[in-house]
């Protein structure tokens, strides 16, 4: 863990723009210490590595910055901030190669083994967009999976209503300080994704949303998940960037279909051709990513044994009323017991180890003959 002491000038180093990561990996190498490195002359600023630029902007804002001010102001907004050694630091984001040197972060952040997916789209989202995003997300949430965004109009506040109003998490990457929400019509959303998940920002307090910050903030969104589902996007839309960074990535590009005559699907229908995983439904995204199996653990640990007792039992019975001789798909199954897909999916894994049923082939299931 970083010291209090030495936390500040990562601090004063976040807000000095052209210095990342790899400037700052090289300004600790050769000075031992960022408290050091902030008090440097100018030629050894160059020796350490910094180009010009980089070191008039911070010979420039540096006697304008009161560190134990800006420490003051976090602890006022209720502000963590977390370097890349930290333990806290997400793991995830750091596979990716331009991973921010410091988060900072309102609420808390998604614990090491949950699953999380970004969801983007345009801000002029249709109908139909909306709705989809909607029933996904809601789907998505239920089972476990947290849910990130951007806080923008449009699909990215759908995404995390939808997953607030299921019950589940939702994290928002802001493009800005997080002092400054953008838009501001969303104010009491990132309220409320602030007390059930996380809001996180790369940027120091007091840094306003310019145009150049959203790409950069793309890319954390994709870098925290395990895949990027783009639900609407015109050809030239922000959330085509954001599948781009998940491609460089390695993560998973996830596209909702859309009608070939509607802009707003011009970019998704696009994705679809080049690869993406095309999306009828959660389980698409659920089975792509293998989670399936760490969705069902996670529904089971919530209940305690004699609970779960009794609840296998009336699980079981509503599934094998909807079980006949003729295959039935998971998804069916679900619509009809009004039971979630994790219940459901480890509900038939027992009646098939009890001889109760048999699944037929591509998630389709029917009534085991009992002998």
């Amino acid at each position: 863990m970083v010291s209090a002491d030495e936390l500040k000038y990562w601090v004063a180093f976040s807000g000095i723009a052209g210095i990342g990561r790899v400037r700052i990996s090289q300004l600790r190498e050769y000075f031992g210490s960022l408290q050091d490195a902030w008090k440097a002359p100018e030629g050894k600023l160059k020796q350490a590595g910094l180009d010009s630029r980089s070191i008039d902007a911070l010979v420039t804002l540096r006697p304008r910055i009161s560190l134990d001010a800006e420490m003051e102001k976090l602890e006022r907004h209720r502000v963590k901030v977390l370097v890349y050694e930290d333990p806290p630091y997400p793991s995830r984001l750091k596979e990716i190669y331009d991973y921010p040197p410091v988060l900072y972060v309102r609420g808390s952040l998604p614990a090491e083994d949950e699953p999380c997916l970004a969801v983007v789209g345009t801000r002029r989202p249709t109908i139909y967009g909306r709705q989809v995003t909607e029933e996904i997300v809601a789907d998505l949430a239920r089972s476990k999976i947290t849910i990130v965004s951007g806080l923008a109009r449009g699909v990215d506040s759908v995404a995390h209503r939808a997953a607030l109003d299921a019950g589940g998490k939702t994290v928002a990457v802001f493009a800005s300080g997080l002092d400054i929400v953008y838009p501001g019509e969303n104010a009491k959303l990132a309220q409320a994704i602030m007390e059930h998940g996380a809001l996180i920002s790369e940027y120091p307090l007091g840094v306003k949303p310019r145009a150049e910050n959203f790409p950069l903030r793309n890319r954390i969104m994709s870098g925290l998940s395990l895949g990027v589902l783009v639900v609407e996007a015109g050809e030239r839309s922000g959330a085509l960037i954001t599948a781009h960074q998940a491609v460089e990535q390695n993560r998973e590009v996830f596209a909702i279909p859309g009608s070939i005559l509607s802009p707003a699907s011009q970019g998704t229908n696009r994705l679809i051709q080049e690869g993406a995983k095309l999306v009828h439904n959660y389980t698409d995204i659920l089975q792509e990513l293998n989670l399936t199996i760490v969705v069902q653990q996670a529904e089971i640990k919530e209940f305690s044994p004699t609970e779960h007792s009794t609840l296998e039992c009336s699980v079981e019975s509503a599934i094998l009323k909807q079980l006949t001789s003729e295959p039935n798909h998971i998804d069916e199954i679900c619509r009809r017991s009004g039971l979630t897909m994790p219940e459901v999916s480890s509900t038939l894994a027992m009646l098939e180890l009890k001889g109760m049923a048999r699944q037929v082939g591509s998630m389709n299931y029917v009534l085991a003959r009992r002998n």
